[in-house]
């Protein structure tokens, strides 16, 4: 393998591009490109090995991840302890589910009024302006 040297053409992800292109090393450290030069554009930023850095999407998932990994929700409180389906009585369930059935219920006498009742008139000219 060659040693690199200042000025050697290399490949890198150039930010402001937006894509992978020639650059040129500009400064070296510890035998390896630290800063390079964009030959499309002439923008100098750090080699980032031909790596481009990651979008919003991804570091907006990244950190939902570690939230999660470390028990918290994302706006940072603590998750609630999850209920197992062995600690659930079936009793409750079915009870709950009758209660709600018979808030959802209507009697008949009000449907039918609701459906009888004349439909508004629609506005005319005439009647907006005497309003």
């Amino acid at each position: 393998m060659f040693e690199i040297r200042l000025g050697d053409v290399i490949d890198d992800y150039c930010v402001k591009c937006r894509r992978l292109t020639n650059h040129a090393i500009v400064s070296i450290v510890d035998a390896a490109a630290a800063k390079v030069r964009c030959k499309t554009c002439y923008h100098d930023h750090d080699y980032r090995h031909e790596q481009a850095p990651p979008t919003k999407k991804e570091l907006k998932k990244m950190e939902m991840d570690a939230l999660a990994a470390a028990g918290l929700a994302p706006d940072g409180t603590p998750l609630a302890d999850a209920v197992a389906i062995e600690d659930v009585d079936i009793e409750d369930v079915a009870e709950a589910e009758d209660v709600a059935e018979a808030e959802i219920e209507t009697e008949p006498a009000a449907v039918e009024a609701v459906a009888e009742a004349p439909a508004p008139k629609k506005a005319t000219r005439k009647t907006a302006k005497k309003a």
